[in-house]
């Protein structure tokens, strides 16, 4: 499969390697708003999203959707739930057209775990999810609505930058009502300026000192 050897998660990998790894991995492409797996369902393969935007949540009982985390590419996702054996924690479904790569994960366990430099990309990416969390925690409990637009500004990648204003509301756990007086009060201390397709940070330090 070519695009496992341009993928930096596996760049060390020799040929044969690689030709072993394609043999047990496979490329899915999904539609927009597809859903890639709900939650408690039982994983069986290791997921590499290789393109697009896939959003995890969960549902409320009043139904709805709490967003957990984006990925964007490339990452692997849910790799918690097949390494411990358990069901999927939550629901993940593309807010763009995606792909991924499934890989068998007894096959890739049997082959490819005795491989000190594989297990180093595990322990990668589960402390990229650890630290996203703590920053979860402190999102949603620590900061006001102020600070967590201000840190969202500073911190955000394009590919988020881009989100609808409803989306980028729930994003940050707000209403749209709110979202909206927050981006207002933002202006009105010169932190950031409007533009035709959205906002441009001009004091980068001042919206530091909101939520540091």
């Amino acid at each position: 499969m070519k695009d496992l050897r341009e993928i930096s998660l596996f760049e060390n990998l020799d040929d044969k390697q690689i030709e072993l790894l394609s043999s047990f991995a496979k490329k899915r492409k999904y539609e927009k708003d597809s859903i890639l797996f709900y939650e408690k369902e039982k994983p069986s393969s290791l997921i590499l999203l290789i393109d697009g935007v896939l959003k995890v949540y969960k549902t409320d009982p009043k139904n709805n959707e709490i967003i957990m985390h984006r990925f964007l590419p490339v990452s692997l996702v849910a790799e918690m739930a097949i390494l411990e054996n358990i069901p999927y924690p939550a629901s993940a479904a593309f807010e763009t057209a995606g792909t991924v790569i499934e890989i068998n994960y007894e096959r890739f366990k049997k082959e490819f775990f005795h491989n000190p430099e594989i297990a180093l990309i595990f322990f990668k990416s589960l402390s990229k999810k650890i630290k996203y969390l703590e920053d979860v925690i402190a999102l949603n409990i620590v900061l006001d609505s102020t600070a967590r637009l201000a840190k969202f500004l500073c911190d955000a990648r394009v590919e988020l930058t881009t989100l609808k204003h409803y989306d980028l509301a729930k994003h940050l756990h707000m209403t749209p009502e709110t979202l909206s007086r927050t981006f207002k009060k933002l202006v009105v201390l010169d932190l950031i300026e409007k533009e035709l397709k959205g906002y441009k940070v001009k004091n980068r330090e001042g919206l530091k000192v909101l939520f540091e």
